[in-house]
């Protein structure tokens, strides 16, 4: 009876020493043979399929999603819905009338404005940039329609993004000051197919809502040879977008309870909506299968340390709503790091930091743990992605893992944004240095604030 009491003491006493104990090393090259985030992914793109944000069919994602997370096993799940107005998407068509009659293919841009039923017709005031357009006078754009170009190209780290992306967010807005009746955009990507990209734009104060889209490439090229002959070119524009009042969206998310509850939270994130021209499987289903697989992996392995949070955002495409409202619900939590996917499937080549310098040890062990799998350290000045970035801003420790950008913008806000485009091997190994990552982290005692706040939303 005595030996029985004594093991039953060792057992007892080895139980959570297991727990506490996570092969970072182990539990990465599992991960390379995920399939949790393929059959995540696959499930949301085929199940829902596109998912706009306020609409039903972003409705039926959350529960969708809520469903699935409890199926795998995380504690919590649920919905924070937010209010918020929602714009749908109507005919879109464009043609030039002279001196080369031809139709054009475009997508209208978020917020975009009205034409009439029946369109509207104009000249066109073409400008290489949205320097150009800046800097024009009214007399150049008043009752036309704007054309603005640009020079995007392929990079690794999607910096031309930030770079040109501007012709698309505050192009209408400077159009409409300057008296135009509508604009239309080369649009923000790096691919040739006859595929415009869509995206959000917001109109500044001052501005009124005019019709605005993006052409594909090969369209926008197409009117720059047009152009360049020298002659006036016309231009019959029919745009029928709508505002349909108030909806709901939300964010979906659910945890693996850690050990100490005041130990603070490992927010992992993603975006659940999408935009409604393919099925959001790069941007971001993929993301979210990502970050789901790897937090299931350190929760099948052991109860961690700290609590891991995952975050399905919702409306992110239609201007961050999601990260503002759990900023502004969660703010008063204790955010021990956050990370974001939200660039793509294709492989993590490197990762930034952004924490206190005390902490630095915890990021040299996390370089070391993915450091077999191909991924260099970069700085420690990372301020992450779009959906964490406004409770980032108040000073929380951020890690970033930075996915090959390379071929994203050939896909993003497009009708090519589909299932086929996910290369499974890559997308594993994305699980492998999340896993790698969060089970570093969660486990870790180390505090990585404080860190100073960076401003902005």
């Amino acid at each position: 009876m005595r030996l029985f009491a004594t093991l039953l003491a060792g057992s007892l006493l080895a139980a959570p020493a297991l727990s506490q104990n996570f092969d970072v090393a182990a539990l990465r090259d599992a991960a390379l043979k995920d399939d949790v985030a393929w059959d995540i992914t696959e499930g949301l793109t085929t199940e829902i399929g596109p998912r706009l944000a306020g609409t039903e069919a972003e409705a039926r994602a959350r529960a969708w999603s809520v469903a699935r997370l409890k199926a795998l096993g995380f504690a919590n799940a649920r919905i924070e819905p937010f209010d918020m107005p929602v714009w749908v998407r109507g005919e879109e068509k464009a043609e030039i009338l002279s001196p080369f009659p031809q139709k054009l293919v475009l997508a209208a841009l978020g917020n975009s404005g009205a034409t009439p039923d029946d369109g509207i017709t104009a000249e066109i005031a073409m400008f290489p940039s949205l320097a150009a357009l800046e800097a024009a006078d009214r007399a150049q754009v008043q009752g036309k329609i704007v054309f603005v170009d640009h020079a995007m190209g392929r990079t690794q780290d999607g910096s031309s993004y930030g770079a040109f992306g501007g012709a698309r967010r505050k192009g209408p807005s400077i159009a409409s000051k300057k008296g135009a009746v509508a604009i239309v955009i080369r649009s923000i990507g790096t691919d040739f197919h006859r595929n415009p990209h869509t995206g959000v734009q917001s109109w500044e104060d001052g501005a009124s809502p005019i019709p605005a889209a993006a052409l594909s490439l090969p369209d926008a090229e197409q009117l720059n040879r047009i152009i360049a002959r020298g002659k006036p070119v016309t231009m019959k524009l029919t745009l029928t977008p709508r505002n349909i009042g108030t909806r709901q969206s939300g964010n979906v998310m659910a945890e693996v309870p850690g050990r100490d509850p005041s130990a603070g939270i490992v927010l992992v994130g993603c975006h659940l909506d999408s935009w409604d021209l393919g099925t959001g499987a790069i941007d971001d289903a993929a993301g979210c299968g990502i970050v789901a697989a790897a937090a299931k992996r350190v929760m099948d392995a052991g109860k961690p340390l700290r609590t891991i949070r995952v975050v399905w955002f919702g409306a992110e495409e239609v201007g961050l709503r999601g990260g503002i409202a759990y900023r502004d619900a969660h703010l008063q939590e204790k955010h021990v790091v956050l990370a974001e996917s939200d660039f793509g499937a294709d492989r993590i080549y490197k990762f930034d930091s952004y924490v206190n310098p005390a902490a630095l040890p915890v990021i040299d062990a996390l370089a070391t743990a993915l450091a077999p799998i191909g991924i260099a350290r970069g700085h420690n000045q990372a301020r992450g992605g779009s959906d964490i970035g406004p409770l980032a801003a108040t000073g929380v420790p951020v890690v970033s893992l930075s996915q090959d950008g390379t071929r994203y913008f050939d896909l993003h806000h497009t009708p090519d944004d589909t299932l086929d485009k996910v290369d499974r091997a890559q997308l594993a190994q994305n699980v492998a240095a999340w896993t790698a990552m969060i089970a570093t982290i969660a486990n870790s005692p180390v505090e990585l604030g404080p860190v100073a706040p960076t401003g902005g939303k």
